[in-house]
């Protein structure tokens, strides 16, 4: 009974992607994702390829052969993925194109207000955020979407996210990974307080303000 309740058996859909490129589509690449992330994470990618096959998308989201055949065409003329049939016997690999999402995604903050997408996985969103693979880009699309998720203003939502997925020097880690324990939503809160700071001009000290955010961000690790 508990396997029903588990991370995996959900799938987590970012619904203005879904507005934008369709639900069967959003559904589809969100499955691609969550298959495209088992593969890094056991070492099997193959320049970016991975195979999945239709009945296994089906088993996974219901979606019929036909109606995945119509969800892959339009998402490869929209440039998110592209595909090859290789091996035998056959089968169909994928490659999600990741700099097209994102700017698919960052296109979709900036002009519509929306929550927009991450490259979407299968994760419990109230927990905490926990790094599966080495692909950077990957783990910046599922931080980002985690954020979208949040009922925050938009602006303030891109401002976090910015600063917190700044890499380091060796562009293997992100500002936020750095943390001993990380916790989104207490750490946006605490951000939009501080932003209330800044705001306010009898407290309009931002230095302050943001000497109080390092302090959380890099103190004793209580958020």
């Amino acid at each position: 009974m508990k396997h029903l309740l588990s991370s995996t058996a959900f799938i987590v859909l970012n619904k203005e992607l879904a507005r934008q490129v369709g639900l069967k589509e959003a559904i589809l690449l969100a499955d691609l994702i969550s298959k495209e992330e088992y593969f890094i994470a056991n070492g099997m990618i193959d320049d970016g390829w991975f195979f999945n096959t239709a009945k296994n998308i089906e088993k996974d989201t219901s979606l019929t052969s036909h109606q995945q055949r119509k969800a892959i065409k339009h998402l490869k003329s929209l440039g998110i993925i592209e595909t090859k049939v290789v091996g035998i016997p056959a089968k169909q690999h994928f490659k999600i194109i990741e700099n097209k999402l994102l700017s698919y995604f960052n296109t979709s903050c900036e002009e519509s207000e929306q929550q927009v997408v991450k490259k979407t996985q299968t994760i419990n969103k109230n927990k905490e955020i926990r790094i599966t693979n080495n692909n950077i880009s990957i783990r910046e699309l599922n931080f980002i979407n985690q954020v979208s998720l949040l009922d925050y203003d938009l602006t303030l939502k891109k401002q976090f996210c910015d600063y917190w997925t700044e890499p380091n020097k060796s562009n293997t880690k992100m500002k936020f990974e750095l943390n001993k324990t990380w916790k989104t939503e207490l750490r946006i809160k605490t951000w939009a307080a501080n932003q209330k700071k800044w705001n306010n001009p009898k407290t309009n000290d931002r230095t302050t303000a943001h000497r109080f955010d390092e302090e959380e961000d890099y103190g004793d690790g209580v958020l």
